[in-house]
């Protein structure tokens, strides 16, 4: 097995996916060094300029590289106050480099399945810029990642390892969690046929009218947005949850 002690200099997106598929050709995970080696490379947006395809009504996954089938490099593109539901990573390590604007990361501990429906509440709550790296993995939470900015997008790169084509989300209000398929809305810079909703905008009303009836106190929303935010973020996370997750 090899062993990495020193972090090369990494001077493009395709300089990455070499290093990444030297590393993970064992089946060690030294976590440290793989946010090391992210961290290296500064994001240049002629790399990725090609997998940032946006949508206007959910974030997208725009798979880059399958490392041989020993893990995911992926961009998300999150259009203005997009943002994915509360999810886990079906035992896979998650890492997320920042290449564009913002992303906040909201963390939770797992429910307790012997107290029935309860509330999530965040555990810790995080921004992180441009070219800063974060690692997330089922023994140390949940989370749900969102732009937190109203007038600009953002661009980030996650890297899955393994890869995985489930996993569960959970309810905020209520801890209840699901299953989700993930799937691609791009692979190589190329558009993928999924995920083509039939009727976006219905959807997007009758959810406004959901969160309107299960406004709280002081004009907020269930998701914690103010109300008329509030019908758009819940139609990102529904539809994210169908088509695409993550995280």
């Amino acid at each position: 097995m090899e062993e990495y002690t020193e972090v090369p200099v990494i001077n493009s997106l395709e300089e990455l996916i070499q290093k990444l598929r030297q590393i993970f050709k064992s089946d060690k995970i030294d976590v440290d060094y793989v946010t090391a080696v992210l961290s290296s490379y500064k994001s240049n947006p002629k790399d990725w300029k090609k997998y940032s395809i946006f949508d206007t009504h959910r974030y997208t996954r725009n798979l880059i590289d399958e490392g041989n089938g020993k893990y995911n490099l992926m961009a998300l593109c999150w259009g203005e106050s997009h943002g994915s539901s509360i999810h886990d990573h079906s035992n896979s390590h998650c890492f997320v480099k920042i290449l564009e604007g913002q992303l906040k990361e909201t963390r939770y501990n797992w429910p307790s399945e012997s107290q029935g429906e309860t509330e999530m509440n965040p555990s810790e709550i995080s921004i992180y810029e441009k070219d800063q790296v974060a690692y997330m993995s089922d023994r140390i939470g949940l989370h749900r990642m969102e732009n937190p900015s109203h007038v600009v997008g953002s661009v980030s790169m996650h890297l899955y390892i393994p890869p995985f084509s489930s996993c569960r989300t959970f309810d905020e209000r209520t801890g209840h969690k699901r299953v989700a398929q993930v799937t691609f809305y791009s692979k190589y810079g190329e558009r993928t046929p999924f995920g083509m909703n039939n009727n976006p905008i219905s959807e997007r009303v009758l959810h406004f009218e959901h969160c309107q009836k299960n406004d709280r106190s002081g004009g907020l929303g269930s998701a914690g947005f103010k109300r008329n935010k509030c019908g758009v973020s819940l139609l990102q996370r529904q539809l994210n949850d169908v088509d695409a997750i993550r995280s």
